[in-house]
């Protein structure tokens, strides 16, 4: 953990009370660009969901979110944006996901088309970095969030 992200952590505990551990920090994509956008999304738009592939978790040795877990959000500098506490998980097949799960995403027009279009994309070069092809039946982490800091 970075020292801006434990200040933050710090910040947020001293001001609320909330105890536990930070379970982990990470930037959306894999890109700095996207890392800011995302990160963006999170901190000042619409953005309350997030999906990764089961795969990606397991190659990275990062655990996957659990309702209750705290997480800094980070942009492309790696520096931390805000924190978020996971409050839904679902593991299904990337096929599964819903209009509604795709709203919450809060990527470019929140529809289903637009989520399933950008996210094929995003992880076939996710899989092809893992040396697995893409399928449609991928098994998925699909996961809920709330922004807890800073306060709006």
């Amino acid at each position: 953990m970075t020292g801006a992200v434990e200040r933050m952590w710090h910040e947020f505990r001293e001001a609320t009370g909330a105890g536990g551990e930070l379970a982990g920090s990470f930037a959306f994509g894999d890109s700095p660009a996207m890392a800011d956008e995302l990160a963006r999304l999170v901190r000042h738009g619409p953005k309350r969901a997030t999906a990764g592939l089961v795969l990606e978790f397991e190659q990275d040795g990062e655990p996957i979110p659990r309702p209750g877990d705290h997480w800094a959000v980070l942009g492309g500098d790696g520096q931390p944006v805000c924190l978020i506490r996971t409050v839904e998980v679902r593991i299904a097949p990337l096929d599964t996901v819903d209009a509604a799960f795709a709203f919450d995403e809060g990527e470019g027009d929140r529809s289903l088309a637009y989520w399933q279009a950008a996210h094929r994309r995003y992880f076939t070069r996710v899989c092809e970095r893992a040396g697995v092809p893409f399928r449609e039946d991928l098994p998925t982490v699909f996961e809920r969030f709330a922004v807890v800091w800073p306060r709006r």
